[in-house]
C-alpha cells in the first residue's frame, strides 16, 4: 500500500527543499544489482525523457504531483524498518536532491539513485544506477559516476547501444541488460546468447512484477 504523506506546496522547489512527489512505499528492490533487497522507494514526478515503453508514464507531468516538503518525506521514510532508500522517477535528477539525500543519510539510510543520466547528479548517493535512453542521451558526467549501468533491451539494436555506453562508465561499474517487460519473451533468448559471449554483462529481470509487489 502506498504511504500518503502530508502534502504541502511552497517556494522550496528550486532549492530542493520540497519536490513533486508521486508516491512513497516500502517494498523490495526488484531489479538490478540490489534485486531482492528491502527498500523504501521515493518516486518523484516529472520526466522529459519520453520512453515510449515507460511503465510509469503517469510520473511524466510534474504538475500532477504535489510539491512535498523534504522533511515530511524523510519523516515517513524513517518510520520504516528498511534503511535502504531508492530515489527514482520520473527523472529525479531534474531536481536538486541535496536536501533529500542529506536528510536520509542523517537517519542512517544508504541511498540509491535511479536515473537516465540526462541531467547532472546532485546530492550524495551510495549507489548510482544509470539507465541510458535513446530518447534523451545521457551526460558523460553522469555516466562517469555510475556504479551500475542498466540498459533496457527492446530492439536488437540495443545491444550495440549497451556496448557503446559500457565504454563510458568506470571500470568498477556493474553492467546489466534488462528486457523491456512486454517484450521479454522475444528478446530474452538473444540476451542469453549475448551475455554468454560478453561475460561482463548480467541479465536483470523485473522480479517485483513477477511476484506482485510495487
Amino acid at each position: 500500500m502506498d504511504i500518503k504523506p502530508e502534502q504541502t506546496v511552497g517556494p522550496g522547489l528550486d532549492k530542493g527543499l520540497a519536490l513533486p512527489l508521486m508516491e512513497m512505499f516500502a517494498t523490495i528492490q526488484g531489479e538490478g544489482f540490489h534485486s531482492g533487497r528491502p527498500a523504501f522507494f521515493i518516486r518523484l514526478g516529472g520526466c522529459d525523457v519520453g520512453c515510449t515503453w515507460c511503465d510509469v508514464k503517469e510520473s511524466w507531468e510534474a504538475g500532477n504531483h504535489p510539491v512535498t516538503d523534504i522533511g515530511e518525506m524523510v519523516r515517513v521514510a524513517a518510520a520504516q524498518p528498511a534503511r535502504f532508500a531508492v530515489i527514482t522517477g520520473g527523472e529525479p535528477c531534474m531536481y536538486n536532491l541535496e536536501s533529500l539525500t542529506n536528510g536520509l543519510h542523517d537517519h542512517g539510510f544508504q541511498i540509491a539513485l535511479e536515473t537516465s543520466g540526462a541531467y547532472p547528479v546532485t546530492g550524495r548517493f551510495d549507489w548510482i544506477c544509470v539507465s541510458p535512453k535513446k530518447f534523451k542521451r545521457p551526460l558523460n558526467g553522469s555516466l562517469s559516476m555510475a556504479d551500475e549501468l542498466k540498459v533496457i533491451v527492446y530492439h536488437r539494436s540495443d545491444f550495440k547501444w549497451a556496448e557503446t555506453h559500457a565504454t563510458l562508465v568506470p571500470d568498477h561499474c556493474r553492467l546489466f541488460l534488462q528486457p523491456e517487460y512486454t517484450h521479454a519473451d522475444q528478446v530474452l533468448p538473444e540476451m542469453v546468447e549475448f551475455v554468454k559471449t560478453h561475460p561482463r554483462w548480467r541479465i536483470s529481470l523485473q522480479v517485483h512484477k513477477y511476484i506482485g509487489v510495487p
